[in-house]
């Protein structure tokens, strides 16, 4: 698929308006702020875009008033069909001068997952916000079976599908111009003192290093003028007990959750995995998974052409 850009990064005209489309990464999970609030990564970013006192527009999350004009329309368990039936439409009302579009754990977590359905999707949510004139934001993520642990044959599968995201992020996002932030990888992966009790979500001091990241990314492009993030917590870490009794509660309930309907194929996923390993083709599997990337990003071009005279 040959690039299209739809323009480039340019700085923003006055307070920049910022809006945050996504899932629970998005939503802040892992970074409460009380009474039952997240704030996140996103929020720590605002902050950082513009000159002027430290705060943030986002009124309905409990922020003041700040340089940046803020709106987190990511929700939990969202999935690329949300972003773009129910977050895009808002977030074009908005017509935001910076909007990140951080998603695609949750699709990899369901039994419906389909590589060419998550690919159309991002396009269309990219296309339309990049063609009102916004800087797209975006990431690519680890995969959650690493995250979490889990044996092999199981995590492969998992790590498969989140690596198929991550190549369409990647290709998308070369194609309409993203500011991209590649945090699958590096060592900030494997730091628990960065992570949440959940595993799968980052704490405050994870959150802190994603706006770090996006913020550094930014103003090498001068879209981000104002001070970066701390690195530093402004909280004090939850300690060992309460985040158990959280992961054995409340954590355990949100996996539960998202990962339900994905079991009985996963098992059968883990088999598979098993049967390619004896036989020495695992490697068939790979190739099987980058074939997928690769018709699904084909389709979107073949969609786009004019029709013929």
């Amino acid at each position: 698929m040959r690039p299209v850009r739809f323009g480039g990064p340019s700085r923003f005209d006055g307070a920049p308006t910022f809006v945050a489309l996504g899932d629970s990464l998005t939503e802040g999970v892992g970074d409460p702020v009380g009474d039952g609030a997240w704030r996140g990564w996103a929020a720590l970013l605002a902050a950082g875009l513009a000159e002027g006192p430290a705060g943030l527009a986002d009124a309905a999350a409990g922020f003041p008033e700040g340089p940046a004009r803020f709106t987190n329309l990511a929700v939990s368990g969202a999935q690329t069909r949300d972003v773009l039936e129910r977050q895009l439409p808002a977030a074009s009302e908005l017509r935001p001068d910076l909007v990140s579009v951080v998603i695609g754990v949750n699709d990899t977590l369901r039994c419906t997952f389909d590589i060419q359905a998550v690919a159309a999707r991002l396009d269309r949510v990219y296309a339309t916000l990049t063609e009102q004139g916004a800087v797209l934001l975006t990431a690519c993520l680890p995969d959650p079976g690493a995250m979490l642990g889990l044996p092999g044959p199981l995590a492969h599968p998992l790590a498969r599908r989140q690596r198929a995201v991550n190549a369409v992020v990647h290709a998308l996002s070369d194609r309409y111009g993203a500011v991209h932030l590649h945090a699958c990888e590096g060592d900030w992966i494997t730091d628990r003192a960065l992570w949440s009790a959940d595993r799968l979500h980052p704490g405050e001091r994870g959150h802190r290093q994603l706006a770090l990241r996006f913020h550094a990314l930014l103003a090498e492009q001068g879209l981000a003028t104002g001070p970066a993030p701390s690195p530093e917590p402004e909280f004090p870490v939850p300690p060992r007990s309460a985040s158990l009794w959280w992961l054995a509660t409340a954590g355990t309930g949100w996996v539960a959750r998202r990962c339900t309907d994905l079991l009985p194929q996963l098992l059968t996923l883990a088999a598979d995995e098993l049967r390619h390993r004896a036989r020495g083709t695992s490697a068939r599997l790979d190739l099987r998974a980058s074939a997928a990337v690769s018709a699904a990003l084909a389709a979107l071009s073949v969609a786009e052409q004019p029709d013929a005279a």
